[in-house]
Protein backbone atom coordinates (compact mmCIF):
# COMPACT_ATOMS: atom_id res chain seq x y z
CA UNK A 1 0.00 0.00 0.00
CA UNK A 2 1.27 3.59 -0.83
CA UNK A 3 2.78 5.61 1.96
CA UNK A 4 0.61 8.90 2.77
CA UNK A 5 1.42 12.02 2.55
CA UNK A 6 1.11 12.03 6.72
CA UNK A 7 2.76 8.89 6.74
CA UNK A 8 5.65 10.09 4.69
CA UNK A 9 6.18 13.18 7.32
CA UNK A 10 6.51 11.27 10.16
CA UNK A 11 8.87 9.04 8.63
CA UNK A 12 10.69 11.98 8.07
CA UNK A 13 10.46 13.45 11.78
CA UNK A 14 12.06 10.27 13.07
CA UNK A 15 14.92 9.62 10.28
CA UNK A 16 15.68 13.17 11.17
CA UNK A 17 15.72 12.20 15.05
CA UNK A 18 17.71 9.44 14.42
CA UNK A 19 20.58 11.56 12.36
CA UNK A 20 20.85 13.99 15.02
CA UNK A 21 21.82 11.92 17.28
CA UNK A 22 24.10 10.00 15.10
CA UNK A 23 25.54 13.58 13.99
CA UNK A 24 25.28 15.85 16.91
CA UNK A 25 27.97 18.04 14.93
CA UNK A 26 26.22 18.14 11.81
CA UNK A 27 26.78 21.75 9.95
CA UNK A 28 27.84 23.56 7.11
CA UNK A 29 31.97 22.69 6.54
CA UNK A 30 32.69 25.44 4.49
CA UNK A 31 34.92 28.06 6.37
CA UNK A 32 33.93 31.59 6.25
CA UNK A 33 33.81 34.79 8.50
CA UNK A 34 31.01 37.13 6.22
CA UNK A 35 28.19 36.46 4.01
CA UNK A 36 30.25 37.02 1.03
CA UNK A 37 32.79 34.79 2.06
CA UNK A 38 30.68 32.26 2.29
CA UNK A 39 28.88 33.03 -1.23
CA UNK A 40 32.68 32.42 -2.85
CA UNK A 41 33.26 29.23 -0.54
CA UNK A 42 29.95 27.87 -1.88
CA UNK A 43 30.65 28.82 -5.49
CA UNK A 44 34.32 26.89 -5.49
CA UNK A 45 32.68 23.80 -4.12
CA UNK A 46 31.11 23.39 -7.07
CA UNK A 47 32.56 19.70 -8.18
CA UNK A 48 34.95 20.07 -5.24
CA UNK A 49 35.64 18.68 -1.76
CA UNK A 50 34.86 21.61 1.18
CA UNK A 51 38.13 20.18 2.45
CA UNK A 52 39.75 21.31 -1.06
CA UNK A 53 38.08 25.19 -0.69
CA UNK A 54 38.80 25.35 3.16
CA UNK A 55 42.48 25.00 1.86
CA UNK A 56 42.05 27.65 -0.98
CA UNK A 57 40.26 30.17 0.63
CA UNK A 58 42.21 31.46 3.61
CA UNK A 59 44.81 32.75 0.92
CA UNK A 60 41.59 33.90 -1.11
CA UNK A 61 40.08 36.14 1.77
CA UNK A 62 43.26 37.51 2.33
CA UNK A 63 44.07 38.43 -0.90
CA UNK A 64 40.56 39.88 -1.71
CA UNK A 65 39.25 40.95 1.88
CA UNK A 66 36.00 42.84 0.53
CA UNK A 67 33.14 42.61 -1.99
CA UNK A 68 34.85 45.56 -3.86
CA UNK A 69 38.12 44.17 -4.16
CA UNK A 70 36.61 40.78 -5.66
CA UNK A 71 34.49 42.96 -7.85
CA UNK A 72 37.91 44.62 -9.22
CA UNK A 73 39.50 41.04 -9.54
CA UNK A 74 42.31 40.54 -12.39
CA UNK A 75 40.22 37.13 -13.85
CA UNK A 76 43.90 35.85 -14.77
CA UNK A 77 45.56 36.15 -11.13
CA UNK A 78 42.03 35.00 -9.64
CA UNK A 79 42.11 31.95 -11.71
CA UNK A 80 45.23 30.63 -10.38
CA UNK A 81 44.74 31.30 -7.13
CA UNK A 82 41.63 28.94 -7.32
CA UNK A 83 42.53 26.42 -10.00
CA UNK A 84 42.82 23.93 -7.77
CA UNK A 85 39.21 24.17 -7.01
CA UNK A 86 38.57 23.12 -10.94
CA UNK A 87 36.27 24.47 -13.15
CA UNK A 88 38.47 27.75 -12.09
CA UNK A 89 37.72 29.90 -15.06
CA UNK A 90 33.75 29.59 -14.77
CA UNK A 91 34.36 30.15 -11.11
CA UNK A 92 36.22 32.79 -11.28
CA UNK A 93 33.46 34.63 -13.76
CA UNK A 94 31.00 33.93 -11.27
CA UNK A 95 32.99 35.13 -8.13
CA UNK A 96 33.62 38.77 -10.12
CA UNK A 97 30.40 39.15 -11.65
CA UNK A 98 28.31 38.22 -8.95
CA UNK A 99 30.70 40.56 -6.63
CA UNK A 100 30.00 43.23 -8.98
CA UNK A 101 26.24 42.76 -8.98
CA UNK A 102 26.61 42.98 -5.43
CA UNK A 103 28.49 46.81 -5.47
CA UNK A 104 26.73 48.07 -8.47
CA UNK A 105 23.09 46.46 -7.81
CA UNK A 106 22.38 46.01 -3.71
CA UNK A 107 25.29 48.70 -2.47
CA UNK A 108 28.05 46.23 -1.32
CA UNK A 109 25.70 43.84 0.69
CA UNK A 110 25.15 40.40 -0.06
CA UNK A 111 21.31 40.45 -0.62
CA UNK A 112 18.74 38.70 2.33
CA UNK A 113 15.76 36.76 0.18
CA UNK A 114 16.15 34.26 -2.13
CA UNK A 115 14.72 36.66 -5.38
CA UNK A 116 17.30 38.86 -5.02
CA UNK A 117 19.83 35.96 -4.22
CA UNK A 118 18.98 34.64 -7.44
CA UNK A 119 19.45 38.03 -9.24
CA UNK A 120 23.45 37.38 -9.07
CA UNK A 121 25.63 36.30 -11.81
CA UNK A 122 26.59 32.50 -11.11
CA UNK A 123 24.28 31.91 -8.13
CA UNK A 124 21.57 29.07 -8.17
CA UNK A 125 19.12 27.81 -6.07
CA UNK A 126 21.13 25.67 -3.93
CA UNK A 127 23.64 28.71 -3.42
CA UNK A 128 20.77 30.72 -2.47
CA UNK A 129 19.36 28.51 0.52
CA UNK A 130 22.53 27.84 1.36
CA UNK A 131 23.26 31.73 2.84
CA UNK A 132 19.20 32.11 3.52
CA UNK A 133 19.95 29.43 6.03
CA UNK A 134 23.61 29.77 7.42
CA UNK A 135 24.18 33.28 7.58
CA UNK A 136 20.38 34.69 7.44
CA UNK A 137 18.80 32.27 9.92
CA UNK A 138 16.09 31.94 7.03
CA UNK A 139 15.18 27.98 6.32
CA UNK A 140 16.03 26.87 2.56
CA UNK A 141 16.07 23.37 1.51
CA UNK A 142 19.48 22.85 0.16
CA UNK A 143 20.03 20.20 -2.43
CA UNK A 144 23.79 19.13 -3.36
CA UNK A 145 24.93 15.62 -4.59
CA UNK A 146 24.57 14.24 -1.26
CA UNK A 147 20.61 15.43 -0.50
CA UNK A 148 19.78 14.28 -4.13
CA UNK A 149 21.58 10.85 -3.72
CA UNK A 150 20.33 9.94 -0.05
CA UNK A 151 16.81 11.66 -0.25
CA UNK A 152 16.27 9.25 -3.49
CA UNK A 153 17.16 6.31 -1.62
CA UNK A 154 15.67 7.20 1.81
CA UNK A 155 12.41 7.33 -1.00
CA UNK A 156 11.77 11.28 0.17
CA UNK A 157 11.44 11.73 -3.97
CA UNK A 158 11.32 10.46 -7.13
CA UNK A 159 12.99 13.25 -8.96
CA UNK A 160 16.18 13.70 -10.09
CA UNK A 161 16.08 17.82 -10.78
CA UNK A 162 17.37 19.39 -8.10
CA UNK A 163 14.57 22.38 -8.14
CA UNK A 164 11.97 19.38 -8.24
CA UNK A 165 14.09 17.72 -5.36
CA UNK A 166 13.62 20.43 -3.35
CA UNK A 167 10.09 21.29 -3.80
CA UNK A 168 9.23 17.60 -3.08
CA UNK A 169 11.68 18.30 0.06
CA UNK A 170 9.51 21.19 1.01
CA UNK A 171 6.41 19.02 1.89
CA UNK A 172 7.56 16.82 3.80
CA UNK A 173 10.41 18.37 6.15
CA UNK A 174 9.33 20.38 9.04
CA UNK A 175 10.27 24.23 7.94
CA UNK A 176 12.38 24.29 10.88
CA UNK A 177 14.55 21.75 10.14
CA UNK A 178 15.05 23.02 6.22
CA UNK A 179 18.67 23.92 6.50
CA UNK A 180 19.99 21.28 8.96
CA UNK A 181 18.90 19.01 6.96
CA UNK A 182 21.10 19.27 4.32
CA UNK A 183 24.14 19.08 7.25
CA UNK A 184 22.76 15.75 8.34
CA UNK A 185 22.18 14.34 5.25
CA UNK A 186 25.80 15.64 4.03
CA UNK A 187 27.28 14.12 6.76
CA UNK A 188 25.21 11.14 6.35
CA UNK A 189 26.16 10.68 2.81
CA UNK A 190 30.10 11.36 3.52
CA UNK A 191 30.42 8.31 6.33
CA UNK A 192 27.66 5.54 5.50
CA UNK A 193 25.14 6.46 2.72
CA UNK A 194 28.36 6.71 0.32
CA UNK A 195 28.29 6.60 -3.38
CA UNK A 196 28.37 4.28 -5.42
CA UNK A 197 27.91 1.58 -2.29
CA UNK A 198 26.19 2.73 0.88
CA UNK A 199 27.09 0.84 3.77
CA UNK A 200 23.69 0.04 4.73
CA UNK A 201 24.59 -2.95 7.53
CA UNK A 202 25.66 -0.23 9.79
CA UNK A 203 23.20 2.78 8.97
CA UNK A 204 21.09 3.74 11.93
CA UNK A 205 18.11 4.35 9.85
CA UNK A 206 18.18 1.23 7.61
CA UNK A 207 14.63 0.30 9.20
CA UNK A 208 13.68 3.57 7.42
CA UNK A 209 14.87 3.20 4.14
CA UNK A 210 13.35 1.49 1.28
CA UNK A 211 16.71 1.51 -0.47
CA UNK A 212 18.14 -0.44 2.59
CA UNK A 213 15.46 -2.46 3.36
CA UNK A 214 16.06 -3.60 -0.43
CA UNK A 215 19.77 -4.76 0.42
CA UNK A 216 18.73 -6.46 3.73
CA UNK A 217 15.95 -8.43 1.87
CA UNK A 218 18.66 -9.12 -1.18
CA UNK A 219 21.19 -10.18 1.28
CA UNK A 220 18.95 -12.63 3.68
CA UNK A 221 17.33 -14.44 0.49
CA UNK A 222 20.88 -15.07 -0.48
CA UNK A 223 21.30 -17.26 2.85
CA UNK A 224 24.52 -17.28 4.96
CA UNK A 225 27.58 -15.89 3.68
CA UNK A 226 29.60 -18.56 1.81
CA UNK A 227 33.36 -18.69 4.08
CA UNK A 228 36.00 -18.40 1.14
CA UNK A 229 38.63 -21.76 0.45
CA UNK A 230 41.41 -21.91 2.07
CA UNK A 231 44.67 -21.52 0.34
CA UNK A 232 47.14 -24.57 0.08
CA UNK A 233 49.74 -23.42 1.75
CA UNK A 234 52.93 -23.62 -0.57
CA UNK A 235 55.56 -26.51 -0.72
CA UNK A 236 58.47 -26.07 1.79
CA UNK A 237 61.78 -24.69 0.04
CA UNK A 238 63.76 -27.51 -0.13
Amino acid sequence: MPETKQQLQQRVKEIIRILRETYPDARCTLDFETPHQLLVAAILAAQCTDEKVNEVTPALFAGYPTVEAFANADQTELEQMVKPTGFFRQKTRSIIESAQDIVNVYGGRVPDTIEDLLTLRGVGRKTANLLLGVVFGKPGIIVDTHVKRVAARLGLTNETDPTKIEFDLREIVPEEDWTHFNHLMVFHGRSICKAPKPLCSICPVQHLCPYGQAQFRALSASGPPTLPTPLTPPPPNC
